[in-house]
């Protein structure tokens, strides 16, 4: 049987150089954040049967778990320094801590981000995350920054996570290919970390956050903390390569309100669009114009020829 400090041991504390001054082991961990930087902090709690369902193949949930908050990072522009983890487990199975350690640092050695400590106890299956990033002040990619003119982008594509819950939840079926391809996009997500990085270097970008609830109610922050509006081409609306073969309904729906999909919705002045097409080539990521930010409160849909669209959408809420 596993002690506490025997799964640290085996499992989460690694003999390699890192940057915390003070890193797994101690009563804290010390990390000296670049001199004239500012520090960007985020916290994710996964819960068992409410953000993955049971049983959930274990490399792929700790790829997840550290991807969410990396996803934070990304949407404030923040370059990945370190992170936290704090772990209930029923219990101390060698089998799934080996496939959950693996998956969380594929992603963390990827994005040359260092566990620096945390907590395990027993109890049913909860991860925590708090992730720790730095930039440059004044370089925050804030969800109040929006303006009345910025143009309204997303990057990669939007729905095919909320496909695979569908199938989970029998609201659709799939074929099996199909249904592999939209799985992974809900159980691996890809964050946008260099994309972010890139439109907060000059900045080119303005507002930005990270779409998990759904872009209807993530924009939603945006407009709030802005005090403006907006108006979205649902058509534009990139639906991923699974969702695209299905009807226009489903695509309009999972597109705009699916979740789940860790992409980053921003937007930028009308005078940096050669500069968001260059962010998005550099770092290797899609992006596509799909809205504009207006004086006029709440947000609203339009179709391809302009004209308006009638959703009645929400995002997802955990107390909903």
């Amino acid at each position: 049987m596993l002690s506490e400090f025997d799964l640290i041991k085996q499992f989460f504390k690694r003999d390699r150089p890192g940057r915390a001054d003070l890193g797994i082991g101690d009563d804290c961990a010390l990390l000296t954040p670049t001199p004239g930087f500012q520090l960007a902090i985020s916290s994710d709690m996964l819960v068992e049967d409410r953000h993955f369902f049971a049983g959930a193949d274990p490399f792929m949930l700790g790829h997840k778990s550290l991807a969410v908050n990396l996803s934070d990072l990304a949407a404030m522009g923040a370059r990945p320094l370190g992170f936290t983890l704090a772990l209930a487990l029923p219990a101390a199975d060698p089998v799934w801590l080996d496939g959950f350690s693996r998956g969380l640092f594929a992603l963390a050695d990827a994005h040359d981000c260092e566990l620096i400590g945390g907590d395990t106890t027993k109890g049913p299956l909860n991860i925590c995350i708090t992730v720790f990033g730095e930039l440059m002040p004044g370089h925050a990619l804030r969800r109040d920054a929006a303006r009345v003119g910025d143009d309204v982008w997303v990057s990669g594509t939007l729905g095919d996570a909320r496909l695979a819950l569908a199938v989970a939840w029998d609201e659709l079926t799939l074929s099996a290919d199909d249904h592999a391809q939209a799985a992974q996009r809900m159980h691996m997500p890809a964050p946008r970390v260099a994309l972010g990085l890139a439109l907060a270097a000059r900045p080119v970008a303005r507002a930005a956050l990270d779409i998990s609830d759904g872009l209807v109610g993530d924009i939603g922050h945006i407009l709030a903390a802005s005090r403006v509006g907006a108006t979205l081409d649902v058509d534009a609306l990139p639906a991923g390569p699974v969702l695209a073969r299905q009807d226009r309904a489903l695509r309009r729906r999972f597109t705009a309100a699916g979740g789940d999909d860790y992409e980053l919705c921003f937007t930028a002045p009308v005078a940096n669009r050669e500069a968001v097409l260059e962010a998005g080539r550099a770092s290797g990521t899609a992006v596509t114009r799909v809205g504009r930010i207006e004086a006029e409160a709440g947000l609203r849909f339009v179709d391809a020829h302009g004209a308006s669209v009638d959703l009645k959408l929400s995002g997802w809420d955990h107390f909903g």
